[in-house]
């Protein structure tokens, strides 16, 4: 343990500086008149100062390490608020990655100034931070910063008022302390189990398309074929498709078998090809993995088996509405949500299809060609009405959101298929080989709750807690935000305002408490 001659540094952020969600760019380091640290006498390393990030919920940590010691990592941890049941903010960077992100000179480099990124932090609050320097010589030196931080008020009048429905208590089992709601009005929002905003970032863009990679945000442009990459610490950096025909990207970003998998709209043949096709891209590069026309898929099916695809996979027409896809590792394939007609799975490498599973009183299965591929659902199951967020659980079993919404861009006078007026999650198990599913398991709160379109179930962990978001309860008024625990007791219900989809469209869990940078 080196000495420490002082390990309590009061540091203040009087108020949160920065701009909008445009370019990106490591913030310059504080001058004079920015809020310091108080003196620090140690042997291996100092605080220099604090500096505000683009929002109260992110601070920067400038440390000027003594010449001849070698820092090796960074870890930080947030105290939590008195009375809170979330686990801490918990993270912790290699040297590599502060490098690489410009935040501290090359790795094995010794002394010199290093930046500790600090987000995650609450607003209006004193903030207690244990930072933990180790060195490579195998040392730790311990330093504890207490952050004020300035308030925050939603320009939207919505995440920093949440209504909690039911709080989650102590001793509650959930694999889960934090999660994101995709937001139309704005970045992410990172929320805690207690219903405390614990992160947002002034943004124009939508990111209703987005996921978490490499602990940082994935934003799908709605307007554009470019994906924009948001880091916790507020910094982006834009990078275009690679893809000619794709025009914009629209609902998810799910992982992939290699990159993500985006949901695009594309030019086909000249036609607006809307919300059917797929693409597996490299966020970094944007280059173009694979690409998967549903159309193409089911006309090729309907073709060999002697239907006409044109009354089905109608160009121009929002005949398919894709909102979800997920890579099943088990068979090499990936299985899509259509909100108008089914779930189906093709074949990763030459995109046939392998099966569906759907309503058999919708559209879709008056064509033989069709219900021929479709899986028949045991006794007392839930077929996939109008559903979403389709994963592969920690079980192999497919889950997804089952809202229950019929079809509502049918041919006129074909069949729109059974409606529900609740929503449940939905989990069920896949027997290819006798052409059968069963619903292994459901949620649906008592049938109390009902959110037509778009909405999500995703689980947290392999506990199977499951983070529940009803997008448009109470007739489009209120998204609903429901911790699930492993027995499908409700730990948690938040309620916030909402106008249509715009406040939650879908949420995920993610790990403010255990986060690695490498």
């Amino acid at each position: 343990m080196k000495l420490i001659l002082c390990t309590a540094i009061a540091l203040t952020l009087a108020g949160c500086g920065g701009g909008g969600g445009g370019g990106g760019g490591i913030p310059a380091v504080a001058p004079a008149s920015a809020p310091a640290a108080s003196a620090v006498v140690a042997n291996a390393a100092t605080v220099v100062a604090v500096r505000p990030g683009v929002s109260p919920f992110i601070a920067f940590v400038d440390l000027r390490v003594a010449a001849g010691e070698v820092l090796s990592s960074a870890h930080y941890r947030i105290e939590s608020k008195p009375g809170s049941v979330s686990r801490p903010v918990d993270v912790d960077y290699a040297m590599s990655y502060l490098s690489r992100r410009g935040y501290a000179a090359s790795p094995g480099s010794s002394g010199g100034m290093v930046t500790v990124p600090v987000f995650g932090l609450y607003a209006n609050y004193g903030n207690l931070v244990d930072i933990e320097l180790q060195f490579a010589d195998g040392d730790v030196e311990p330093i504890q910063a207490k952050v004020d931080t300035a308030a925050y008020t939603d320009p939207n009048g919505i995440y920093d008022r949440p209504v909690i429905l039911k709080a989650r208590t102590a001793g509650a089992a959930l694999g889960f302390d934090f999660f994101y709601m995709k937001s139309a009005l704005g970045s992410p929002v990172v929320v805690d189990t207690d219903g405390q905003m614990r992160w947002v970032v002034p943004a124009t863009m939508s990111s209703l398309s987005s996921t978490v990679r490499g602990n940082g945000f994935v934003i799908g442009d709605p307007q554009a074929p470019r994906v924009r990459r948001l880091e916790l610490d507020g910094t982006t950096h834009d990078t275009a498709l690679q893809a000619p025909d794709v025009t914009n990207f629209h609902h998810n970003i799910d992982p992939g078998k290699v990159g993500l998998l985006g949901d695009v709209d594309a030019i086909r043949n000249g036609v607006q090809a809307i919300e059917s096709t797929l693409v597996e891209f490299d966020p970094d590069s944007g280059a173009l993995i694979k690409t998967w026309d549903l159309g193409d898929t089911l006309s090729r099916a309907m073709q060999a088996a002697g239907d006409d695809p044109a009354a089905f996979v109608r160009p121009g027409v929002d005949w398919f509405h894709m909102n979800a896809a997920t890579y099943d590792p088990s068979d090499d394939s990936v299985i899509v949500s259509s909100r108008e007609n089914f779930v189906l799975k093709i074949d990763y490498a030459s995109g046939d299809l392998l099966w569906i599973l759907g309503d058999p009183a919708k559209y879709w299965h008056t064509f033989p060609s069709l219900a021929a591929r479709s899986l028949t659902l045991g006794s007392g199951g839930l077929y996939p009405i109008g559903q979403h967020a389709v994963t592969i659980a920690h079980d192999g079993s497919l889950m997804l959101m089952n809202d229950g919404l019929a079809s509502v861009n049918q041919p006129a006078g074909a069949p729109a298929g059974e409606a529900r007026g609740y929503s449940a999650v939905s989990a069920y198990t896949i027997d290819v080989v006798g052409r059968g599913a069963t619903e292994a398991r459901r949620f649906d709160y008592g049938q109390s709750v009902f959110s037509s379109v778009c909405s999500s179930a995703y689980e947290a962990a392999a506990d199977g807690s499951v983070l529940v978001d009803y997008a448009v309860a109470d007739n489009t008024t209120h998204a609903r935000l429901v911790g699930l625990d492993p027995g499908q007791n409700v730990v948690f219900d938040f309620e916030y305002p909402t106008t249509g989809c715009n406040t939650s469209w879908n949420a995920q869990p993610i790990s403010f408490e255990a986060m690695r940078f490498q």
